[in-house]
């Protein structure tokens, strides 16, 4: 699978004082109507000034009044205040579903080199339909990072950074997460711990009921050590740094997955705080702080004109059409690697579940095994078998197989890597009775079916083939 937007290069242009105001409110509207992590607001900010993928550690200083410059569209020549004209606040126009990825990193010491991420979640909204949902996915889950084998998820933006991947980090990040839930990431959002802890403390903190008390002794601090932190249950009343330590940590019995819910905890605290009547001019009034505070800890492809269009849907959409979900114990189960470490193996058939709950993909044929030869032939499918195990020759008897069964296979080798653990299938254009014979025909979990824009070689369909599986005895 591959990216298929380039990275958005720097733009010297800069908001206003007053620009960053409307900005604050747009980000207030778009987390009070969906409910949405605290990130998306960073991204929004962070993006007001077509700066999409700053460096972290880059500061600039806001502008100061737009004054009669011709080129600022919310420009009031004469006036403090801002004009807005409506063509500048134009609804979100488009009709697909939209979804973003935020990524929380984890980045300690003031480092500048790759990191992990400490926190994933997947953000998606349809403008037709009206309804949003955030899904949050463990950063210990044991899945395919593409090019690289398995490994935890949150190594995904590590790599990509590590290794310079095309489009970097969280390339690679919005890369593994398409391939494991099988849905199109649009956008994505980078966000560090020190954006989280001052956001929070500039909106006056927040409320949370801790449900249990929590005592974590090796709670990690910002540099490799040890920063012991409790928290007692009841009612809280969370400053940023509190906040962080209660949404990071893992000494409960759930571990990742227990942390993963009060995240989301937190997401609907601040939504509370943001819905207060008061909080919009607050937020207006600490504007140039918050822009020094997401210019220096975000990096995002969200333009500020998308991030309004979005807001401006989203206040559109009702509470009650908003759902939070978790990857948890219902979705995954605990494993020790060979190398000792703890892991979360999805279990695909319930995730995939989930994912037509939350993103409803449109519907795809499901005729019967026995027409679907007939259908297949209509799509002309070129199909590349590759092999991504250590079983010499699985490849090759692969092919053999599907040609039996009517499939065009028109290459065979190897993939980059011989560790898959389950098979995987990548379309590189629109062949689903094709796709959908191959995982009935070989049993490959429909989760593992993706899409792709750029194949390797002069095929349409890519099948790569895990340890799960192996030629049927005639």
């Amino acid at each position: 699978m591959s990216m298929d937007s380039p990275r958005r290069q720097r733009s010297g242009v800069r908001l206003p004082l007053w620009g960053l105001g409307v900005l604050a409110l747009a980000a207030v509207l778009f987390l009070a109507a969906t409910s949405a992590w605290l990130f998306d607001t960073v991204e929004g900010l962070a993006s007001a000034w077509e700066v999409t993928d700053p460096d972290f550690g880059v500061v600039s200083e806001p502008a100061g009044q737009a004054g009669n410059d011709p080129s600022n569209p919310f420009a009031n020549p004469g006036d403090s205040q801002p004009l807005l004209p409506d063509e500048s606040l134009e609804p979100w126009s488009g009709r697909e579903r939209v979804t973003i990825l935020v990524l929380g990193i984890d980045q300690r010491c003031d480092e500048e080199g790759p990191t992990r991420t400490d926190t994933m979640m997947v953000f998606t909204m349809d403008p037709v339909g009206l309804s949003a949902a955030v899904l949050s996915l463990p950063r210990d889950l044991w899945v395919e990072i593409p090019g690289f084998g398995v490994d935890r998820i949150n190594e995904a933006h590590f790599l990509g950074e590590v290794y310079d991947y095309p489009g970097g980090g969280p390339a690679l990040a919005v890369e593994t997460v398409e391939a494991t839930l099988g849905v199109k990431i649009d956008y994505f959002a980078t966000v560090n711990f020190d954006a989280f802890v001052q956001v929070v403390d500039q909106v006056g903190g927040i409320d949370v009921v801790v449900t249990e008390t929590i005592n974590d002794d090796q709670y990690p601090d910002r540099c490799y050590g040890y920063d012991p932190f409790t928290i007692e249950a009841g009612q809280q009343h969370l400053d940023g740094t509190m906040a962080l330590k209660y949404a990071r940590t893992r000494a409960t019995f759930g571990g990742d997955v227990d942390r993963a819910a009060r995240q989301q905890q937190v997401v609907m605290a601040l939504r509370d705080k943001a819905l207060q009547l008061n909080m919009a001019p607050q937020l207006v009034a600490g504007a140039p702080e918050l822009w020094r505070i997401f210019q220096n800890n975000v990096r995002t492809n969200l333009t500020l004109n998308e991030v309004i269009q979005l807001a401006l849907l989203a206040q559109e959409i009702p509470s009650s059409s908003i759902r939070t979900e978790v990857i948890d114990y219902n979705y995954v189960y605990n494993e020790t690697t060979p190398d000792g470490r703890q892991v979360l193996v999805p279990v695909r058939e319930n995730i995939r579940l989930l994912r037509d709950e939350l993103f409803a993909p449109p519907a795809i044929p499901t005729p019967v095994l026995e027409n679907i030869p007939e259908m297949i032939v209509e799509e002309e499918a070129r199909v590349a078998v590759y092999n991504g195990t250590s079983v010499y020759g699985l490849a090759a008897a692969t092919q053999q197989y599907l040609l039996d069964h009517d499939i065009n296979v028109v290459e065979v080798g190897n993939a980059d890597s011989a560790t898959y653990r389950t098979s995987q299938i990548i379309d590189y254009g629109s062949h689903p009775n094709t796709t959908l014979y191959l995982v009935q025909l070989m049993g490959i979990p429909p989760l593992n079916v993706s899409n792709g824009t750029r194949p390797g070689g002069d095929f349409d369909v890519l099948i790569i083939l895990g340890n799960d599986w192996q030629v049927p005895d005639p």
